[in-house]
């Protein structure tokens, strides 16, 4: 750099010649024509440089890596030092060093080039699902956050699931949607099950049904990254390892799933409307601008449940997703839906409908109100799910079986507590409750007690009767007359003679 300078000194501005500079110097007349046109020292290749050791090999290892290449798959992957030893074993003499900078300008010649991106407002956001632990009531769990991305503001939306399958996918979306007040025109997601059900040719997709329906109800244009190249989603990607980092470590802690879930959502937004644009905007209002460009809500909101036909067992049970829960009795052996939510699912038989918590994979919800008719006719198996049973009628029934065990033994303690339940059935729970009262207030159920069930039944009040202005005209002059053994014996003689 310094001897360009006085070359181009002594001609510029001494007016020395070309020839006398390269004679005082000691330079070629060449070099110091080139520094009068540059003005500071350059290294030009006009041909690549000759390899006389790597030239007459790549040709051996191009082939090797083709070779190689069916049988390489997870975390299998071809390396420098065993492509080396290959070579030598081959009887090839050549460098690792050589060797691994041949392999790093292959990958630098045939690595994708990322094409820097316009992201214009309403117009696009991402969408995927990331794994997460929290700590739920004390036990630490696997969750996974569902996270919607909007790319030219910023905004996010999480919510944490206890599952990644197709209804908390689709419940994402319809909480997303009313939490960000519009509906971008474009969703970008990678092939996941709960949208794709299969790779078609051309890159076509097969979407899944209830899928297919979320886009039809929001109208928004589904995208689909190519397979195995999450970077065509980059934003959502970045910014879910971000959140896990910045909102999710240490590891966060709540009383419930849903209120975890509500306090990072906060954290998450409290830090966004904080945030600036590289041009010194803030995000919030870049979000105003996106906003006003979205689509916009529908006027009806998104049943984000999913149907799953199910078989009742003779026990009146069916497995949803790993888990089992009972049905209303005279549902066994019948057909039913299962209309699965994220929280919870919706069973329905034949008109009937009855909702149920969704458990986990691998637990059981049994409720055995669901049994009453039953359980009257089966003072044993009353026995066994009496605790479970009690706690589910509340008082007085638990008081009622605390009783009936230490005044009457286990055994009786079921019979009586099976014609309790009989009359539950036929008069329903909160009278036969009101009357347990009244019962137990006048020392029934014990072994001095007045009769025990009969006591019950003077609590009971009396079944109504239809009053003959709701019984239709034509049946109001039917008279029904109750049977006496006398009109038994007329009839046997009468069928004598």
């Amino acid at each position: 750099m310094e001897q360009a300078h006085v070359i181009r000194h002594k001609h510029f501005v001494e007016g020395m010649s070309v020839r006398r500079i390269a004679r005082q110097l000691g330079l070629n007349r060449r070099t110091v024509q080139k520094y009068l046109v540059q003005s500071e020292p350059r290294r030009e290749e006009l041909a690549p440089r000759p390899q006389p050791v790597l030239g007459p090999m790549a040709p051996r290892i191009e082939a090797l890596l083709d070779e190689w290449g069916p049988r390489l798959a997870g975390k299998h992957r071809l390396t420098a030092p065993r492509l080396h030893r290959q070579l030598l074993e081959e009887g090839v003499t050549v460098g690792e060093r050589t060797v691994r900078r041949y392999l790093a300008e292959r990958r630098r010649r045939l690595s994708e080039v990322f094409i820097p991106l316009v992201h214009r407002p309403g117009d696009e956001a991402q969408v995927d699902f990331f794994e997460v632990l929290v700590d739920e009531g004390g036990v630490r769990r696997r969750v996974w956050k569902f996270l919607i991305r909007l790319m030219h503001s910023g905004r996010d939306f999480i919510h944490l699931y206890d599952r990644c399958d197709q209804p908390c996918f689709l419940d994402g979306h319809a909480r997303a949607f009313a939490h960000l007040g519009g509906v971008p025109r474009r969703l970008v997601y990678d092939n996941l099950s709960a949208a794709v059900k299969r790779l078609l040719g051309l890159g076509d997709r097969e979407l899944t049904d209830r899928f297919r329906a979320l886009a039809s109800h929001y109208l928004f244009e589904p995208c689909f990254a190519r397979p195995g190249q999450g970077h065509d989603k980059g934003g959502v990607e970045s910014r879910g390892k971000s959140i896990r980092l910045q909102h999710l470590t240490p590891i966060v802690s709540g009383p419930a799933l849903d209120a975890i879930s509500a306090a990072v959502r906060k954290d998450v937004e409290r830090l966004w409307r904080e945030r600036r644009h590289g041009d010194g905007r803030l995000l919030s209002d870049l979000y105003e601008d996106e906003r006003s460009q979205m689509l916009p809500l529908p006027a009806a909101p998104f049943e984000p449940r999913c149907l799953t036909p199910v078989a009742v067992s003779s026990g009146s049970t069916v497995k949803v997703g790993g888990a089992v829960y009972s049905l209303p009795e005279h549902w066994a052996r019948l057909d039913a839906e299962a209309w699965v939510g994220a929280a919870d699912i919706r069973f329905c038989c034949r008109g009937d409908e009855t909702l149920r918590p969704r458990e986990r994979p691998g637990g059981r919800r049994i409720e055995y109100r669901d049994y009453l008719a039953e359980l009257s006719r089966k003072p044993q198996a009353v026995r066994q799910v009496a605790p479970e049973l009690v706690a589910e009628l509340g008082e007085p029934y638990r008081r009622l079986w605390t009783l009936l065990e230490a005044t009457h033994g286990g055994r009786q303690a079921g019979r009586i507590l099976a014609g309790v339940l009989g009359a539950v059935k036929d008069h329903g729970q909160a009278p036969v409750a009101a009357a347990l009262e009244d019962a137990l207030e006048a020392g029934a159920f014990t072994l001095e007690g007045p009769g025990n069930l009969l006591t019950l039944l003077r609590h009971l009040p009396p079944r109504p009767v239809l009053a003959d202005s709701v019984v239709p005209p034509v049946l109001r002059m039917v008279r029904i007359e109750a049977g006496c053994a006398a009109d038994y014996d007329l009839l046997a003689v009468g069928g004598a003679s």
